[in-house]
């Protein structure tokens, strides 16, 4: 098979995407990374009639990204596509091709109507990230109701970029770590309260960064009593910021409905013991108590900060049985062959 893997992303980060994608491919699959994020700013389609008011508009853009796409599939002679995370393909545009179609869905239910759910029609398999999803109904079971053909687990990963590579259940035990608390993610509405809060208490012992904005942080520190600006790093800052630090703590849109975005599998990939929300879907990607450590709330969360800061036998013992786990269960090239398996059992090959 030949899978056309289409994603959006700038940089060094589509370096590091398009690298791990292309060395999925084995002797019975190839993969072919197409990063379609330069044809136009993904801002631009992030919801499902955006998209369909560019392509009514004929943007020309749009229209660029779709001639290189036909060629690609054409020249390439591609059997599969797989769309990942922010789709750009007009279900009208998909319906000329007679490839097995796959989307990936991994932001959870805060955009789920905005781009997910609009196009289960258009794909024949979706990939979902996480059985979270409402009190109600989760994510198998809500892929169901919206009549998607076929659906099935497929979490994120570690990219080896994204990780120490030296780094042993040996030597965890011997690194030096001399920043206690760390946080990178997105500065989303919903998670400001608790990082407010985590990033007062502890001050000069955390190290907070994420993507944010100037009109982001000014919100943040005027609504929250200025707890501090939150500055971006670079892509390769990562490792070596989570080689230093002894504790990560993990906090998500609607808490446990969205549990399993990539800092779970980079923080203990790296040696950083995790804490973090997500209740009894966690079981899913680690065993809790052992692998890692949930909470439960604002106090839950500093409680358990304060007792693995002031237990390092104990930090170190989680710490080390995560990055077995990680290595074992959660990498790319273990994804990569996982997502190989699942499509040679659906198109049954």
């Amino acid at each position: 098979m030949r899978i056309l893997y289409s994603f959006n992303k700038r940089g060094r980060e589509a370096e590091i995407w398009s690298k791990e994608i292309a060395l999925g491919s084995d002797n019975k699959c190839t993969y072919l990374p197409f990063n379609h994020d330069p044809y136009l700013d993904p801002q631009k389609y992030i919801r499902a009639q955006l998209l369909d008011n560019l392509y009514y508009d004929k943007h020309p853009g749009l229209m660029k990204l779709y001639r290189d796409f036909e060629a690609t599939v054409k020249d390439q002679n591609i059997d599969v596509v797989i769309v990942d995370t922010c789709n750009p393909y007009h279900p009208d545009f998909l319906k000329r091709f007679p490839l097995y179609k796959v989307l990936r869905i991994a932001d959870g239910p805060v955009s789920a109507y905005d781009r997910d759910f609009a196009y289960v029609h258009a794909f024949d398999h979706i990939l979902y990230h996480s059985r979270a999803f409402s009190e109600d109904l989760e994510m198998p079971e809500k892929l169901a109701y919206c009549r998607a053909q076929r659906f099935d687990f497929w979490p994120l990963a570690v990219f080896e970029a994204a990780r120490d590579t030296s780094l042993n259940q040996v030597t965890l035990s011997q690194r030096n770590r001399d920043i206690d608390i760390v946080f990178v993610g997105a500065m989303h509405i919903g998670k400001m309260p608790l990082l407010a809060s985590i990033k007062r208490k502890y001050r000069g012992n955390l190290r907070m960064h994420g993507q944010s904005s100037l009109k982001r942080n000014l919100y943040f520190n005027l609504r929250f009593g200025f707890p501090g600006w939150i500055r971006p790093i670079p892509t390769d800052a990562y490792v070596p910021l989570y080689g230093r630090s002894k504790l990560g703590f993990n906090v998500h849109n609607r808490g446990k409905y969205t549990v399993g975005s990539y800092r779970l599998f980079e923080l203990p990939a790296n040696g950083v013991m995790q804490i973090s929300d997500g209740g009894e879907y966690l079981s899913d990607f680690y065993q809790s108590g052992t692998e890692i450590v949930s909470y439960e709330g604002e106090d839950d969360l500093e409680e358990k900060l304060d007792f693995y800061l002031e237990h390092p036998e104990e930090r170190t013992r989680i710490a080390t049985a995560a990055l077995k786990r990680t290595l074992r269960d959660h990498t790319m090239q273990v994804r990569m062959s996982q997502l190989t398996a699942l499509l040679r059992t659906a198109m049954g090959v």
